[in-house]
């Protein structure tokens, strides 16, 4: 005789609850194997397949402890555990399929076919391991709508599982996959036909209640067990991707105030590989320097009211680090923990120590500049006033003063050839004798180096010196000649300098002072401190100065 077999609701509700468990398990652990290859992704390959075949057949073992055949049933051992080795087998190949990009458009429908195959598979030699003493029969016609129904809602939750979605359009991926999942079951029961008999069957002694709780308990161990490794498996990647971009990871723990880094913040504080966990009061790396400041920022930061933002030297190298972080919270507010990234910043600090010498050097160079532009047109104005004062006409203001701006400049053009640092008596005479022949000057005395202040003066003098032997002196005769020899300076820096004129006009001592003579007297006193002998004699000029200087001469 048929009988209407029937499910309890309790059984129902529970076989809902694992399926969208395990759908839900299975589409985050979907996304995961993309992207991975060799044995990591093989790992999570296996990870996802046990979470989900197993959760699939503890669906159905749960919903037929449910079941009411209107006879009392047992469960074949062997049957039973090849059912679950098909709906493992068949999730791992439908997950494998959809992540192998060489299949093209048609990874999707093998993927959806090897997950509700398996799917059916497993419901139906489940229902194969039942022994009861009821004669077993099924309608043709909806044993292969439920056997659409797994290949349908297998590949539609696949392919929400290839799109990155959101984590509520996954939840409710999940649960209309569940719905599929346990649709199909229930389907696949209405195919169940059962012929009562006299047959007696012993019932077991374990109440199917109990045995349903203890399933789902299991089941949902094992698939928030599954969760907790994704969720770890993320914060791996997570400290990957920080890592490979040269950047540690750390937290401090407010439950027991301990520090822990990752392994590149160790590498980056000079800490041993073998230790991942240390005290938060007295940390290794830390100096005393700067305690004040960083406490205050650790204080601020633990209260929530700034980023904890702090640099410091690492031990007693010259490496510099920045550690950023911010307070975690819980979704009720309570904090958790400090959390944040250390980085290398000695670069970064070498570059701006560098800048601030630049500034201060690109800055002592301006107020060089200030100071010899100054005594530049110090020295303009008193050219011009000493020029005006000897000059009958306009035009002869100019001619002179035009000269003794060019031998200036001369001078000048003569320091910028050795950056400002020196000039040699030797090239400020030879300069100003240049004009002449060779025969009509001598310049004897080793290599004595002149400050540039120093220079500046002398080229002057140099220019007054031989300007006037071309006027009134040797060099305005034929066959007159100009003799300037200098002396090796002694420990103080003292030089002696005697220029002599021979074979010019008669000299006659003159009634005024010349610009020349001023510029001598007052260079002698000022940047050349020494002193000038100046004789007039009839057969040439004789001037013998002595003086020192403050540059280094070897």
């Amino acid at each position: 005789m048929h009988h209407d077999h029937g499910h309890s609701l309790i059984f129902v509700v529970l076989s809902y609850a694992v399926a969208a468990l395990a759908g839900w398990t299975a589409l985050d652990l979907a996304r995961r194997i993309e992207g991975r290859s060799g044995r990591d992704r093989a790992v999570w390959l296996a990870t996802a397949a046990l979470s989900m075949g197993g959760g699939v057949w503890a669906m159905h073992f749960i919903a037929m402890l449910g079941f009411d055949p209107g006879a009392p049933i047992s469960y074949d051992p062997l049957l039973t555990i090849l059912s679950f080795m098909l709906a493992v087998a068949g999730t791992a190949v439908a997950f494998f399929a959809s992540a192998d990009l060489r299949l093209g458009r048609g990874r999707m429908p093998v993927a959806a076919l090897a997950m509700g195959g398996a799917i059916a598979a497993m419901h139906y030699v489940g229902m194969s391991a039942m022994r009861t003493t009821a004669a077993v029969g099924w309608n043709p016609g909806l044993v292969l709508l439920s056997i659409a129904i797994a290949v349908a809602a297998s590949g539609a939750a696949l392919w929400v599982a290839g799109r990155r979605t959101r984590r509520w359009a996954r939840a409710a991926a999940a649960g209309i996959l569940g719905l599929a999942v346990v649709g199909m079951h229930y389907c696949g029961m209405a195919a169940l036909r059962l012929q009562s008999s006299d047959a007696v069957l012993a019932p077991g002694s374990v109440s199917p209640l109990i045995l349903a709780v203890c399933v789902a308990s299991v089941t949902v161990v094992i698939l928030f067990l599954t969760l907790a490794a994704a969720i770890a498996d993320e914060r791996t990647r997570l400290l990957d991707v920080i890592e490979a971009g040269g950047v540690g990871y750390w937290e401090i723990s407010l439950k027991d105030r301990s520090i822990s880094l990752s392994h590149r913040a160790r590498q980056l504080l000079g800490l041993p590989a073998g230790q991942n966990t240390y005290a938060f009061d007295n940390p290794p790396w830390l100096r005393l320097e700067n305690v004040g400041e960083r406490s205050e920022a650790l204080r601020a930061a633990l209260a929530g009211e700034a980023p904890y933002d702090v640099e410091f030297r690492i031990g007693e190298s010259d490496r510099w680090v920045q550690a950023y972080g911010s307070l975690v919270r819980s979704r009720s507010g309570r904090r958790i923990k400090l959390a944040g990234v250390i980085r290398d910043v000695t670069d970064r600090r070498r570059a701006f120590a560098e800048l601030e010498t630049s500034e201060r050097r690109q800055q002592l160079l301006i107020n060089e500049l200030n100071h010899r532009v100054k005594n530049t047109l110090a020295s303009i104005q008193s050219i011009a006033a000493l020029t005006a004062r000897r000059s009958e006409t306009i035009e002869e203001f100019g001619d002179l003063f035009q000269a003794r701006l060019m031998a200036l400049s001369d001078t000048h053009n003569l320091l910028t050839a050795t950056g400002w640092e020196k000039a040699t008596l030797r090239d400020l005479l030879a300069k100003e004798l240049r004009p002449y022949a060779v025969d009509q000057f001598v310049l004897e005395g080793p290599e004595v180096m002149l400050e540039p202040v120093q220079a500046l003066a002398m080229g002057m003098i140099a220019h007054e010196l031989v300007t006037n032997a071309a006027k009134h002196g040797a060099l305005s005769a034929h066959g007159g000649r100009v003799t300037c020899g200098w002396s090796t300076p002694d420990p103080d820096g003292r030089v002696t300098l005697n220029w002599i004129e021979t074979g010019g006009p008669k000299v006659v001592t003159p009634e005024r002072r010349g610009f020349g003579s001023r510029l001598i007297a007052t260079s002698l006193k000022g940047d050349l401190p020494g002193e000038a002998d100046i004789d007039y004699a009839p057969g040439g000029l004789r001037v013998r100065m002595t003086f020192r200087t403050t540059a280094q001469n070897s």
